[in-house]
């Protein structure tokens, strides 16, 4: 057998540059909201801004009624997707996507979380049947699935009764969850019933691991496999090779990359940017080097679980930015983890205005605060 040629060594700085094009966020892109969804293979979404704030950050001109309107008309949902979180997907990905997925929702609760010990020895097919009908009934928030859920097994502890159901059929919560400057608690019904059951075409890891490269690549195994929460992708990938372009990064580690995709050179400036808490971008690989040192990466993570809010110099992760906001004023509070140049102040400063323009538009007395590096 040949062979096979070296692959070509690219540095963190080529990895962070194929990143952020793919990403959007190297220029601001006029791709329409949906096509933008389905690009970077969903949103992740457990709170109801972020998407927003990272759709502004990468489209040219977005505003936050294009999105609602979206989840408004049922085109674009909130379901739990990759690594078992909620995620903001148009209709046609979202029960494709969720078929894939399915094993890691499941093992998410059966293996990974204290519901699952509590509904063992259950008929579980009946379970699912009745969490189910239940919703489809009528959306339903998990208090009161859990609750009712608990009629019909009263031994049984209800937040794990309607966990169990969020991860044993694909749930979507319904408006005005979701929608920009609305409140109120997620209610859910199943993506069938919403979506009707035809929705979407029929999805493969094939298709799948692709549309991750394409979105995040070049990329390890292990990249995969942090991004989706699947795991023994090995197999998967190695029969897509002859189809796959293949590089190797700094460390020696393979990594591999969709035909054709954008690799601009190290060198191409990137702008200053705003990501919202739990961007993709942080979160899909299992080296995120390529964007936010492994100092950085610790400390923006919250002590509640939570992610901070993050803002990018020269393309990687140089601090945190928060808005604090009453009826009358809008602070935008940004945090470098070490001093910046005048130039990085002062384009990060002008980029935060815009932000605040975006966020705060009926604010009155908007602005802007820099906080010293401890």
């Amino acid at each position: 057998m040949p062979k096979r040629p070296p692959s070509t060594v690219l540095s963190q700085r080529s990895l962070n540059r194929a990143l952020l094009e793919r990403q959007l966020l190297l220029r601001r892109s006029k791709l329409p909201v949906e096509r933008t969804l389905e690009q970077l293979v969903g949103m992740q979404a457990q709170a109801t801004n972020p998407p927003y704030f990272g759709l502004w950050t990468r489209l040219e001109g977005f505003q936050p009624g294009a999105l609602s309107r979206l989840i408004s008309r049922r085109r674009a949902v909130r379901i739990a997707l990759m690594r078992s979180t909620i995620h903001l997907v148009t209709a046609r990905d979202c029960l494709p996507l969720r078929s894939v997925l399915q094993p890691v929702l499941e093992r998410s609760l059966f293996t990974g979380s204290s519901y699952g010990r509590a509904i063992a020895g259950m008929d579980i097919p009946a379970l699912a049947a009745a969490g189910r009908a239940l919703v489809e009934e009528k959306p339903r928030t998990l208090l009161e699935l859990g609750e009712l859920l608990q009629e019909r097994w009263p031994k049984r502890d209800a937040r794990s009764l309607a966990y169990a159901i969020r991860n044993l059929v694909p749930l979507v919560q319904v408006p005005p969850r979701g929608l920009w400057g609305v409140g109120g608690q997620a209610a859910s019904t199943t993506a069938e019933s919403w979506l009707g059951p035809e929705s979407g075409s029929e999805s493969s890891l094939d298709a799948l691991i692709p549309r991750y490269l394409a979105a995040f690549g070049p990329a390890s195994v292990k990249d995969v496999q942090t991004w989706s929460g699947l795991t023994r992708l090995r197999e998967a990938i190695e029969n897509l090779r002859p189809r796959l372009r293949t590089f190797r990064d700094e460390h020696g580690v393979e990594l591999f990359d969709v035909p054709d995709a954008p690799l601009p050179e190290p060198d191409v400036p990137a702008p200053p940017r705003f990501l919202p808490d739990f961007d993709n971008v942080l979160l899909s690989h299992a080296d995120r080097t390529r964007i936010i040192s492994e100092e950085h990466r610790k400390a923006i993570a919250a002590a509640n679980g939570l992610f901070l809010s993050t803002f990018l110099i020269d393309g990687f992760v140089r601090g945190t930015w928060k808005l604090e906001q009453d009826k009358e004023r809008a602070t935008l509070v940004i945090r470098p983890f070490t001093p910046l140049k005048k130039p990085e102040r002062a384009a990060l400063a002008e980029e935060g205005e815009r932000l605040l323009a975006f966020a705060a538009p009926d604010a009155r007395t908007p602005d802007l605060r820099f906080v010293s590096p401890k």
